[in-house]
């Protein structure tokens, strides 16, 4: 069985996905591999343009929800980058690192924002 938090946290996402406006859901998936460990994995569509790609891995450590890694990316409708968040350790100059923050021309300093931010 789930653990209450990471089940509590994936239905308060799959709940504010419900009411965006004009979002097609392309893929949803809630990888389960331990009562305590999930890989989520969304793939939205905006407007019928704009493509977010979500891929979290979460797992329940000193009984809070925590992040082994993440990946928030939003294009247009050309197929460009408007932005990504993710924490790959590729910029160990940054003071955030290994979060970070992708714009068109630049990486920046950025710790992870929330998920339902991104959403919204």
């Amino acid at each position: 069985m789930l653990h209450n938090l990471l089940s509590d946290y994936l239905n308060q996402i799959e709940q504010r996905i419900i009411f965006l406006q004009n979002t097609y859901v392309e893929r949803y998936q809630e990888e389960i591999l331990t009562s305590k460990r999930v890989n989520l994995r969304i793939r939205l569509r905006l407007n019928q343009t704009h493509l977010l790609e979500i891929n979290e891995a979460i797992i329940i450590k000193d009984n809070q929800v925590k992040f082994l890694d993440y990946r928030y990316h939003f294009q247009d409708e050309e197929n460009k980058l408007v932005f990504r968040y993710d924490s790959t350790p590729h910029f160990p100059n940054l003071s955030t690192f290994p979060h970070h923050k992708h714009l068109p021309n630049e990486v920046i300093s950025s710790q992870k924002p929330d998920i339902i931010q991104v959403l919204t």
